[in-house]
């Protein structure tokens, strides 16, 4: 039901008080709690608006949005009178995200050390492809790994990595160093000239941003080649 209560209406505020508009404008750190329900909510019922809402239902748990979490759509629906299935569903779905990406964040990413770690790490990735993929993860300066990128699809016996592209996402990540890798279908560890190449390439672009490339890496039938462990960096 959309609000109509003049004097309580969301859409009476100014523009920049209004929960969803003054996040686009100041950031979502410039919200309380209750402002962030609120957008959940979207919509309030006659006598209350949406943040009269959000403001109760934090009040009955004590602002504690631990206890918010715990509570089921039913429970919540009980809590307060402007509650219906959607609305609370939408909190219910919204605390078990937030929930999520606390606990993945605890997992925290393993420092990488050497090229076994690197390959332990990454080796599920590409472990059963019969075509040739490359890759490339980049790290922060504590050497733990930011994200993995694809470069690039080829077929059994090459593919074409852009030098370009491998190091604008080596800015846009903030990386302060990489490692390639790719693999061979056919098992063969022995790097190419192309991969020797390509390698020499990479590392001499990457110093000109200030970004160091700590290995190269050729995979294939569960065992790798690293450039670094073999003096070819």
């Amino acid at each position: 039901m959309e609000e109509t209560n003049q004097f309580l209406s969301i859409k009476t505020w100014a523009e920049e008080d209004r929960p969803r508009e003054k996040l686009l404008l100041k950031g979502k750190a410039a919200l309380s709690d209750a402002e962030l329900i609120t957008i959940l909510i979207r919509t309030g019922v006659v006598g209350n608006s949406a943040l009269d809402i959000a403001k109760k239902i934090l009040h009955r748990v004590n602002g504690d949005l631990n206890e918010l979490g715990k509570l089921s759509v039913s429970e919540l629906k009980k809590m307060e009178k402007g509650l219906g299935d959607t609305k609370a569903i939408t909190i219910v779905a919204a605390l078990e995200l937030g929930r999520r990406r606390q606990s993945t964040e605890v997992r925290e990413k393993p420092v990488i050390h050497s090229s076994r770690d690197f390959f332990d790490y990454m080796y599920s990735e590409i472990s059963d492809l019969k075509h040739e993929e490359f890759y490339v993860l980049y790290l922060n300066r504590a050497n733990r790994p930011i994200t993995f990128k694809h470069i690039s699809t080829g077929g059994v016996t090459g593919t074409v990595a852009d030098t370009k592209i491998i190091l604008k996402h080596a800015i846009e990540l903030l990386a302060s160093s990489f490692i390639a890798y790719h693999n061979h279908p056919s098992g063969n560890l022995k790097p190419s000239q192309a991969d020797i190449e390509l390698t020499k390439k990479l590392k001499a672009a990457a110093q000109l941003i200030d970004v160091v490339l700590l290995d190269h890496l050729i995979v294939g039938d569960k065992n790798y080649y690293s450039f670094a462990d073999n003096g070819m960096l």
